[in-house]
């Protein structure tokens, strides 16, 4: 650092710090922003004085992020022009790529899976900025393939292949079975009720137990293998997002004797997923709550 921005002394009261990338053209933008910011060795960072000091440096910020996301952007833009996806489910718009296919599971996950992608409930149609463009191609061929997998005439093809068929009496026993909001969990070591719990079906709340013994086909077929133990039916419900929020999550994923057992304390990633589908439900009471006012 030279000795004109070499600040040694003690840096006034009044003002803010901030840490720059070490590049020669960001640091000087901010000198030219910044005439009177000052190098600090006490605080190893750029001191800016003044009262509006920490609103003015944040401004600063943002200019440059949206500058850079401008930049991002354009990249996108002429990479895609270069070598376009040709897709009908896919339309580039002036602003960012607009996405709309059948609904689907794999679908969702893969476009959460893309940065900066966002659900615009009001078009029923994701978003993704030209800046994603390199991920939107990793994840392109799984997403369509999903999406031509859901399209309404597939599926009532796939249905009609497999009526009647065993494929088809384990589809529907599933089912049924899930509406049923039952999990089997050891007679001799039942989780906590009311606190959020990882399981084979995703993160549940257990609200209670009658003790009606589960029977082993039945958990082995839909669940998990009976490893010879005594299981018993515990109900369970969805949890909400703040209370998703709140959950702190295990610093360590399951072992083998947790997944034998039938749950565990769910991990971040766990977390994640099961705050995603909350805030999706959240947003559809939202939107349903808007539609019946009008």
């Amino acid at each position: 650092m030279d000795e004109e921005t070499n600040d040694k002394s003690a840096a006034p009261h009044v003002g803010a710090t901030t840490d720059l990338p070490h590049d020669r053209m960001t640091v000087q933008r901010f000198r030219e922003a910044f005439p009177r910011a000052r190098w600090s060795d006490s605080l190893n960072a750029w001191f800016v004085p003044g009262r509006t000091a920490q609103r003015r440096i944040s401004r600063w910020l943002a200019e440059m992020e949206a500058e850079a996301d401008t930049f991002a952007d354009e990249k996108g833009r002429d990479a895609f022009a270069f070598d376009p996806i040709e897709s009908r489910y896919l339309e580039a718009a002036p602003v960012s790529f607009q996405i709309r296919t059948p609904y689907s599971r794999t679908v969702i996950n893969e476009i959460r899976e893309i940065p900066y992608a966002r659900w615009d409930a009001d078009r029923r149609l994701w978003t993704v900025p030209y800046r994603s463009f390199g991920e939107l191609r990793q994840h392109w061929p799984a997403i369509e393939t999903a999406a031509k997998r859901s399209e309404p005439d597939v599926r009532r093809a796939r249905r009609e292949t497999i009526r009647g068929t065993e494929e088809d009496e384990a589809s529907k026993a599933r089912t049924r079975e899930r509406r049923r909001k039952r999990y089997p969990v050891p007679s001799d070591d039942c989780p906590p009720f009311e606190n959020a719990v990882g399981t084979h079906v995703g993160v549940v709340f257990f609200t209670g137990t009658d003790g009606e013994l589960a029977d082993p086909a039945t958990i082995s077929a839909h669940y998990f293998p009976a490893e010879g133990r005594e299981y018993v039916w515990v109900s369970w419900r969805q949890g909400g997002l703040e209370e998703l929020v709140t959950t702190w999550p295990a610093r360590v994923a399951p072992g083998q004797d947790d997944l034998d057992r039938g749950w565990w304390l769910p991990t971040l990633e766990e977390l994640r997923v099961a705050r995603r589908d909350a805030k999706s439900r959240w947003r559809a009471r939202q939107r349903r709550n808007k539609d019946n006012s009008f």
